[in-house]
């Protein structure tokens, strides 16, 4: 897939840094961004063999849970172009605060 929004997370990286965590998050969110970008999802189904615990939402929105649900990020895949948006990345309380299918 091709990722884009990374500036999201780096951003709310930068705007955290020295949190209790975010390191484990940074490093559980490396991890997730490269295989999603050796992923090749061509519908939800692809998304669910991968991470059986995202979240499959309308208008081709997904949520990921990142370092044990600690974290989430939610995406809009355009599954035809191969390209995953990163739209929101925070901590759950923060995501609760949210509407991931507008966001």
């Amino acid at each position: 897939m091709i990722v884009i929004g990374t500036d999201v997370v780096v951003d709310y990286f930068t705007d955290h840094a020295g949190y209790k965590g975010t390191r484990a998050a940074r490093s559980q969110y490396d991890a997730w961004l490269g295989i999603v970008t050796r992923a090749e999802w061509r519908n939800p189904g692809d998304v669910k063999m991968s991470y059986p615990k995202a979240s499959i939402l309308k208008a081709g929105r997904v949520v990921f849970d990142i370092k044990g649900n600690d974290y989430r990020s939610v995406a809009r895949v355009q599954y035809q172009a191969g390209v995953l948006e990163i739209r929101f990345f925070g901590t759950h309380p923060e995501y609760d605060e949210i509407n991931a299918e507008t966001v």
